[in-house]
């Protein structure tokens, strides 16, 4: 993250105990010795990459920066930006204007100690809610806990939306520190401080080349910062938008990046990437993660804990029921030190949600988009209309609604996708990478996304603005197929705008039933797969999931990946043990 760790030092006892069970689990990560850190009425951890990279500690007489993730500061990283953050500190919010990436940070001046979070909080910094303790690995927080116990819509929401939305966890009394938040530590506790991150909420009028120019400079400018220190940058490709866009930005700044591409021989994204590849004379390597190890199920059960100690007990999707392939495939994204840039959250150029163009609110954008449940998998505890209520509390704090139901423009309600959506799924990634090496997510750079935020709705739809962009940086790339159906060169065709258009036009009421009547029809799952065959998984659970069991009518789960991140869950309660409530 690299890795920071925060505990009260107010009782000596407690105090050792936490220090002691978290660094366990920091060593579990794969982490290194730490250094210490000891501010008045607080005691700590602060662990520099598994794998290396920039400096994310630096220290001048009694001031002192620690990093967990990756941040940029004035165009630099490591440690000039690390220095010159330091230097200009003065409390507070810092200067956001200067300062990019996704991180935690403890800042130590003038006798004062201040914790904060990149713009969106997208780095996950657990905390209970007494707030004794700041912990950006999960697993450190749980054991420095004398009992927790899950919270059913943390784990609702984990279990049918991916990951929990908003500051919440899956469980209670435990949560990551939300934006616009800054925590002063004193001797007595924390303080806390909340400022405003606004983002643009009206369209601007400008011609279309003047925008792309402002969109490659908040690009070139975010990727510039993070490149200074790297002679190596691995980066994906595929047959879609994103990666493409990434590469032909690395391109555009004169990197030569490693490039990989994930899937079967036969994969769409294989194909596409090994041809683009051939056709432009660079190179890609084909890793199949999937394919790369075969573990009997005798081994499964060394594989699943080896999994559930890197990935921090639940990584994105849940799935620590892999071969061990995705944890080979990050460390090769990190090897030698090197940077790992990825494309995520390039949505933020596109039409996400597929909602009309017209003022909405927080309650159409949960129940278009998360409402992804069948009632009839859980228990009684299960309430759907209290559990989307919920949600759209949520989303209209992080849109700064006055209520779930106000109605907002529709370029305010597009700030639900990196407030929300990118916060809560791209947050847990970046935050379980960050581990390894510094990782570049250049689409969720706050400067990019304000310029992406001005973008009226019809150049979102059907990526228009972004395959523009994509042209206007390398338009040779942009020019080879894709897996749309055309190169983007030539920009969307009418199959591509009709598929959008089909899912703008359906009304609320039908998107949010479209799951339940999909699952009515036939058993669902995703891409991210795991041995979940009987014969693996009854070595590493109860296959009847007790502790599930108070949420889930599990024989009735029909998705499996709605049931591999139930198991995820239960194989956590399980390690738990006594701890668990």
């Amino acid at each position: 993250m690299a890795g920071l760790y925060l505990t009260r030092a107010d009782d000596p006892e407690r105090t050792r105990e936490r220090i002691d069970a978290a660094a366990r689990q920091y060593a579990d990560h794969g982490f290194g010795q730490p250094t210490r850190i000891a501010i008045p009425g607080w005691t700590g951890m602060h662990y520099g990459y598994v794998q290396g990279g920039p400096a994310t500690w630096h220290r001048v007489g009694d001031d002192l920066i620690a990093v967990a993730g990756t941040l940029t500061y004035a165009g630099r990283i490591g440690t000039a930006a690390l220095a010159a953050l330091l230097d200009d500190y003065r409390g507070g919010d810092p200067d956001w204007a200067r300062l990019g990436g996704q991180f935690s940070a403890l800042i130590v001046k003038d006798g004062r100690a201040w914790v904060f979070c990149d713009w969106f909080a997208a780095h996950q910094l657990h905390h209970d809610t007494g707030d004794t303790l700041f912990s950006t690995s999960l697993t450190a927080a749980l054991v420095s806990l004398p009992r927790v116990s899950f919270d059913a819509q943390g784990v609702y929401e984990y279990a049918f939306n991916v990951v929990p939305i908003g500051d919440d966890t899956v469980f209670a009394g435990l949560k990551t520190l939300g934006p616009g938040m800054v925590i002063e530590l004193t001797r007595e506790g924390v303080v806390r401080h909340r400022y405003d991150r606004p983002l643009p909420d009206i369209a601007s009028e400008e011609p279309l080349a003047d925008r792309i120019g402002r969109h490659r400079k908040a690009l070139a400018d975010t990727l510039t910062a993070h490149l200074g220190h790297f002679r190596t940058v691995h980066a994906p490709l595929s047959g879609g938008l994103d990666s493409r866009l990434l590469l032909a930005a690395l391109r555009a700044e004169g990197v030569d990046p490693a490039l990989y591409v994930y899937g079967t021989r036969d994969d769409e994204d294989v194909v596409i990437a090994e041809a683009m590849a051939a056709a432009l004379g660079f190179g890609v390597e084909w890793v199949d993660k999937d394919g790369v190890f075969s573990p009997t199920p005798e081994a499964f059960p060394a594989v699943v804990e080896a999994n559930f100690r890197a990935w921090d007990a639940l990584p994105t999707f849940g799935n620590i029921f892999d071969n061990g392939g995705a944890v080979w495939a990050r460390n090769k994204r990190h090897a030698g030190g090197g940077l790992a840039a990825s494309g995520g959250c390039g949505e933020v150029w596109r039409d996400f949600f597929f909602l009309p163009d017209r003022p909405l609110s927080a309650r159409t954008v949960a129940r278009s988009f998360f409402a992804r449940f069948d009632p009839r998998d859980a228990t009684a505890l299960f309430d759907a209309g209290a559990f989307l209520e919920t949600i759209e509390g949520k989303i209209a704090d992080a849109l700064g609604a006055p209520s779930p139901i106000a109605r907002l423009s529709r370029q305010w309600i597009e700030h639900a996708y990196p407030r929300v959506r990118c916060r809560s799924l791209f947050g847990r990634e970046i935050s379980l990478e960050s581990r390894q090496g510094a990782y570049a997510m250049p689409f969720l750079d706050q400067h990019v996304v304000g310029e992406a935020m001005k973008l009226p709705m019809a150049l979102k739809q059907a990526g228009a603005f972004e395959s523009a962009l994509l042209t206007a940086i390398d338009p040779v790339l942009a020019a080879q197929p894709s897996a749309y159906g055309h190169d983007f060169a030539s920009g969307p065709d009418k199959r591509h705008r009709r598929s959008e258009w089909s899912s703008r036009v359906r009304p609320t009421w039908l998107r949010q039933r479209s799951y339940a009547l999909q699952r009515r029809l036939r058993p669902m799952g995703d891409e991210h797969g795991g041995l979940l065959e009987a014969d693996y998984m009854r070595r590493v659970i109860d296959l009847r999931m007790p502790l599930m069991a108070r949420f889930f009518a599990v024989e009735r789960v029909a998705d499996s990946a709605v049931w591999r991140r139930l198991a995820a869950l239960e194989y956590l309660g399980t390690w738990l043990g006594g701890r668990l409530a």
